[in-house]
């Protein structure tokens, strides 16, 4: 049966971080593998840390108050003990662990060639151009390589030299008093910066840098259905890095221009269609622009206000992670019936026959006997 967690620190069920914390580094001290003489040290450090992870987590405490091990058992980020995971052991300890040499420090890194910076550029397109897809050259600045010294720094005829102070290593090691005893530090070499290399001859034209600033000029294919935001990664073509590592990656962020009759959703396309009353009611045959052209569409007669008609294969195309695309969506076509704010003579005259035909009783607008015919249409077109 696993242990309570409080019973292993040591601490009361109501004890507070700062308490919690405490303990678990007294305890860590005492049995830490690296310092600890005991048998089981290894296995007692991993239970006390698998509780000091679980404590010192504000949800995963309350978790465990309320449904014990069970309820934190395969939470994110908790290694347990079964798991080997140090999460507590490293936050207590990062200051001894930082670009520690291993255990014990008996290991040596040199520094490799540093990889070039990501560099990104926003670029701005229409919006039939998000659909279709558009080539776009961009101009941007990055770091190249220097052409007078191919990116090594040093002066042509002249090459860099191990660095004196860590003997090409990078590295600098400095041994630590703590209270889990000694322990080594590795930092980069202050002379060096890490390359154990250094440049007794910088290149006039970089100043030893081996990159200089220059400007770009690159033409990116921007595929079909890129939405607002969209992040396109073009590899490589980033800041250089040092010679023996690749470049970083270009990023190109897509904005994408209103449109001032089209509006996107998901894949599909939407739009508002304006009809007069008379070819809602009778039917009509109207022209509906697309991004692909008009197309002639039908209007049934009867047609109500709010009436969504489907124009298949007319929206964006489905744009795959891969950047390839499986179809098209569709364009949506909303009716709103116009009712006229003001009749001439004659069509309000047409209208009142309308109403008789209809068995509609006509009163003036100024009848006292509720609202004429003509208002009653307005009104149910309106949606009132």
């Amino acid at each position: 049966m696993a242990k309570d967690y409080y019973d292993v620190l040591g601490v009361p069920r109501n004890a507070g971080k700062d308490d919690i914390k405490k303990a678990f580094r007294n305890l860590a001290r005492k049995y830490h593998p690296d310092v600890s003489q005991e048998n089981d040290a290894e296995a007692k450090f991993k239970e006390i840390n698998e509780a000091y992870e679980v404590l010192s987590d504000d949800d995963k405490r309350s978790r465990y108050d309320r449904f014990g091990h069970a309820g934190v058992q395969g939470a994110p980020g908790f290694g347990g003990a079964g798991a080997g995971g140090f999460t507590g052991f490293e936050e207590i300890f990062e200051e001894f662990f930082n670009n520690f040499g291993g255990r014990g420090g008996t290991q040596q890194r040199k520094r490799g060639p540093k990889v070039g910076a990501d560099r990104r550029v926003n670029v701005t397109i229409s919006f039939e151009e998000a659909v279709f897809g558009v080539e776009q050259e961009l101009e941007y600045d990055r770091l190249e390589l220097c052409d007078t010294c191919t990116g090594t720094g040093a002066q042509p005829g002249t090459s860099p030299t191990t660095c004196p102070q860590c003997s090409g290593t990078g590295e600098i090691r400095q041994v630590q008093q703590t209270f889990l005893g000694s322990m080594v530090r590795v930092a980069a070499c202050p002379r060096c910066g890490g390359k154990g290399t250094i440049i007794e001859h910088r290149c006039k034209t970089c100043d030893g840098s081996g990159r200089l600033r220059k400007h770009a000029i690159l033409n990116v294919k921007i595929p079909p259905g890129v939405r607002e935001g969209l992040q396109i990664q073009v590899r490589g073509e980033g800041d250089a890095g040092e010679p023996g590592a690749p470049a970083g990656n270009l990023y190109v962020v897509v904005s994408v221009k209103d449109h001032e009759l089209f509006v996107r959703q998901d894949n599909d396309i939407l739009m508002d269609m304006n009809l007069n009353v008379a070819q809602a009611t009778l039917g009509d045959k109207v022209n509906i622009p697309t991004v692909d052209g008009e197309v002639e569409l039908s209007i049934p007669a009867g047609t109500q206000n709010g009436k969504v008609f489907r124009l298949r294969g007319r929206g964006f195309p489905r744009l795959r992670s891969d950047g390839t695309n499986s179809g098209r969506g569709d364009q949506l076509v909303q009716v709103n019936v116009q009712i006229p704010m003001k009749l001439t003579d004659e069509q309000r005259g047409l209208f009142e026959q309308l109403a008789q035909t209809m068995g509609q009783d006509v009163q003036s607008p100024g009848g006292t006997n509720g609202k004429g015919f003509v208002s009653r249409v307005m009104d149910f077109f309106a949606g009132e």
